[in-house]
């Protein structure tokens, strides 16, 4: 698209309005001007202060897919000198001595994925956003309204702002505007857990070694960063987390080493600490007239396996994908059909992606004596079969099924 095209997409109908400034809403907006749409990013935070986000401790496990998709959005070369390869990863069950070990065997040679602090990745897709002159970004300007229409889909926000648009895209968050006001139906439910959230300090190196230990109130992860240092995202039920983020941090450091073993060394944890409740939200279908929903708006997952995001990402590749071809065969990108093509490609990955997470918390946060027999039975099975190990590494990779053209690394 040339600048007269853009400049009249901006004073007319844009071809995508992205409702959302997170990490989703930054890379649907990012990718469809990529791929050449006209795109307006409504938000509904205020404006961000120079310099973008505060560090605060959360990071983002980005598969060899998602990075692969970065890559080609032109993001991944300011985020790689801080990123920290995932090379191993080691699953256990609480004190138990059988585990699974997925290593650089299994995963090709390469990295399994990464591991970003959310706040550089952040800043590394909103300064992408505001440089490409395919998008307007309008902050502190919250949905309150929209109507599909045959044409376009006319769009309110609360602070009297309107955009016309081919297609609305809902990206923002567990609690959506966009699909509470297009009706679209969502389970909800709570698991009864906190996620706290920190980054820690330890004495010997971890050499690229992520470690997901499940205890029964739910699972703890250590995943590898730049130095000597971890990501901890340590899963509990929600009484004993308040008690837990209640303690200093060095009792809570103590607290932390006494559920996981010594082989990382002393633990000191750095900088604050933040405790999140789960809960899951899956959404019946992700498509309405004129709107898709990606990201958490559409499915709110567990974040036992570190999917989140890269399911995320895994919608707006397809997304992506299927307005390019239309808008190649000259076609509105927002026509029923191609949103109902985007529906078929996402309805069974994304629902496998979601029972088997929910699967996987419910049947690891517990002790209960028959569950904990068979599940460590079937970690010591898994070690021992290398072509099931290859086949779960591949699919933890992001690499299995169908791949859409980002995730493979090129623009559709």
């Amino acid at each position: 698209m040339g600048a007269e095209e853009r400049g009249a997409a901006a004073r007319g109908t844009r071809d995508a309005a992205v409702v959302g400034g997170g990490l989703s809403g930054l890379a649907a907006a990012l990718a469809l001007a990529r791929c050449g749409r006209s795109v307006v990013l409504v938000d509904r935070e205020p404006a961000e202060p120079r310099g973008g986000p505060a560090r605060d401790g959360r990071t983002t496990a980005i598969a060899a897919a998602g990075r692969a998709m970065l890559s080609a959005l032109g993001v991944w070369d300011g985020l790689a000198a801080g990123a920290s390869p995932i090379l191993d990863i080691r699953v256990s069950d609480g004190a138990s001595r059988r585990f699974v070990h997925y290593g650089r065997r299994e995963a090709g040679g390469g990295p399994m994925g990464h591991i970003v602090e959310n706040a550089a990745l952040r800043r590394a897709l909103r300064d992408a956003v505001a440089a490409d002159p395919a998008v307007e970004f309008r902050a502190g300007a919250a949905l309150a309204r929209f109507e599909a229409g045959p044409g376009a889909v006319e769009i309110g926000t609360a602070d009297g702002g309107e955009v016309r648009a081919r297609l609305l895209v809902g990206a923002d968050g567990r609690d959506s505007a966009a699909r509470r006001l297009s009706g679209i139906p969502a389970t909800r439910l709570s698991y009864g857990q906190t996620s706290m959230v920190c980054v820690v300090a330890h004495g010997r190196p971890h050499r690229g070694v992520a470690h997901e230990r499940f205890l029964p109130g739910g699972p703890l992860a250590f995943l590898p960063m730049a130095g000597d240092r971890s990501s901890v995202v340590w899963t509990e039920r929600r009484a004993a987390a308040a008690a837990l983020m209640a303690l200093d941090d060095d009792a809570f450091a103590d607290a932390l080493a006494a559920r996981f073993d010594d082989c990382l060394g002393a633990l000191r944890v750095e900088g604050r600490r933040s405790a999140y409740p789960l809960s899951l939200v899956n959404v019946e279908r992700q498509t309405a007239p004129r709107l898709a929903l990606v990201g958490d708006a559409a499915h709110g997952i567990h974040p036992i396996a570190g999917q989140g995001f890269n399911l995320g990402l895994r919608d707006v590749a397809w997304l992506a994908e299927e307005t390019a071809e239309a808008a190649r065969l000259g076609l509105d990108i927002g026509d029923a059909e191609v949103l109902r093509r985007f529906q078929t490609r996402r309805r069974f990955d994304a629902a496998a992606i979601v029972f088997a997470t929910d699967g996987l918390n419910r049947l690891f946060s517990n002790d209960f004596a028959p569950a904990r027999a068979a599940r460590r039975a079937g970690l010591g099975l898994v070690n021992g079969l290398p072509a099931l190990k290859r086949a779960f590494t591949r699919h933890a990779m992001g690499l299995s099924g169908e791949l859409p053209s980002l995730l493979r690394g090129r623009l559709p």
